[in-house]
Parts: C-alpha cells; sequence; structure tokens
C-alpha cells in the first residue's frame, strides 16, 4: 500500500486522477506532531492544506478576555486550516492544536493552487471539499441559533461518536459553545437516564 494511498481514496471519492496526476503526491511533505503542538498561529500566514493521516487536531481563537472558542475538531481522512488566511494568504487569527501524537500531509499554498490550474480534477477537488466545509459551517451557525445546548450536544454525540470520546471535555464543550460544567450536567442527566 503507497504511503499517499489515504489522502489519494479521500481525493477519488470525488474526482478521478490519471495515473499521472497521482504525482500530486511529490508536492506533499508528511510530518509527525506531538500533542500539544500548533501548525498554524495567529499572525502567522496559513501556507499550507493539512491532511490529518492520523491523529486529532482543533482549530480555535483566543478572545478579548483570553478565552479559547473551538472553532473545529479534526480526525483522520479530514482537512485541518484556517480557510481565510490560507485562501487570501493573510496572517491567520487562529490556532491549530494537535489533541494527539499526530501524522499529517502538508501542501504547500505556493505549489497546489498553481497545479490545480493545470489539473482540472484537482482543482474541482478542493472546490467540493471547500464547498462541503462552507456548508456545514452554515449548517452549525443555524444549530447554534436554533438549537439548545442539550440537542447540540446529542446532535453531535449522534453523527460523531468517535469524536465525542477522543476530544478532551474542554474542548467539545468550548465547540459546542458551552461551559465545560454545563457539558459535565449534561451528560451526568444522560448517565441517570440510561
Amino acid at each position: 500500500m503507497s504511503k499517499y494511498a489515504r489522502i489519494l481514496n479521500n481525493i477519488k471519492r470525488y474526482v478521478s486522477l490519471t495515473v499521472e496526476e497521482e504525482e500530486i503526491t511529490s508536492i506533499i511533505t508528511s510530518s509527525r506532531i506531538k500533542k500539544k503542538q500548533y501548525i498554524i498561529q495567529p499572525g502567522f500566514v496559513c501556507r499550507n492544506r493539512t491532511y490529518i493521516v492520523e491523529g486529532a487536531f482543533r482549530v480555535f481563537y483566543l478572545d478579548e478576555d483570553g478565552k479559547e472558542h473551538t472553532v473545529s475538531i479534526g480526525v483522520e481522512d479530514w482537512f485541518v486550516t484556517d480557510f481565510f488566511s490560507y485562501i487570501n494568504q493573510t496572517p491567520a487569527l487562529n490556532y491549530a492544536e494537535a489533541l494527539e501524537d499526530s501524522h499529517i500531509f502538508q501542501m504547500p499554498y505556493e505549489d497546489i493552487e498553481p497545479l490545480c490550474k493545470e489539473i482540472h480534477a484537482l482543482s474541482e477537488y478542493f472546490r467540493i471539499t471547500t464547498e462541503k466545509a462552507f456548508a456545514f459551517s452554515r449548517r452549525r451557525v443555524i444549530s447554534n441559533i436554533s438549537m439548545t445546548a442539550e440537542q447540540r450536544y446529542d446532535d453531535y454525540t449522534e453523527k460523531y461518536p468517535h469524536i465525542v470520546k477522543r476530544v478532551p471535555q474542554y474542548v467539545l464543550a468550548s465547540y459546542l459553545g458551552m461551559s465545560q460544567e454545563f457539558l459535565s450536567k449534561i451528560r451526568k442527566r444522560k448517565m441517570h437516564k440510561s
């Protein structure tokens, strides 16, 4: 099995690549990231599309009071990035932190963007996955407005039980827009009902 099989299989879920086009792997760098290590930090331009081979990450920002707000959580076979920084090549506002020891593939902006002009299927792949990420973020905004904290928790645990088991409670609480204490109360209530 190729070292790049996972990412190529991810791409092939959406588009077909020729054998020659699979050579995009030549621009991929592979890195091992330790738990709590950052791959994106505010003030620095996000220069890579980062694919998670193994591990888990969260993207978060700090408000004026120093409170953390988790924007996204990603695990194997997902991309993690600060989209605004990457697309506009402007300084990031977010942190991307490894929640576990992780293995990532990174594709630099200066390599991937010209390749997308050359390989239509690759451009199409990134268009589709970016649109899916945007649609998901819109859905999340609506759920934050229309659902109670407990409904948001139920919805997330139903869709992503494997993630709920892996991420620290404070990360999940921050992502769901509630305090860690409130999430604890919800979990205790659920345990007593079952």
